[in-house]
């Protein structure tokens, strides 16, 4: 994948990805007792998902740079 797919990924897929997430996360709201009667702590979840996968990407992103930076030296 060269680096304007990447860029054009980035650019229309992402946020689209992220409207389909929120209309899951909507109509989970919608369709869940659970969800429902609970709503701080599925608001919570639902967060930390991708706050999780922004953290692995950032993670892995940092190690690759520090790990060529340390093979330049």
């Amino acid at each position: 994948m060269d680096k304007d797919t990447r860029f054009a990924f980035l650019v229309i897929g992402l946020p689209f990805l992220g409207l389909i997430y929120c209309l899951i996360i909507i109509g989970f709201m919608m369709m869940s007792p659970i969800a429902q009667n609970h709503p701080v702590v599925t608001g919570l979840v639902f967060s930390s998902i991708p706050l999780g996968i922004a953290g692995y990407f950032w993670t892995s992103a940092s190690a690759k740079a520090y790990k060529k930076s340390k093979n330049n030296k």
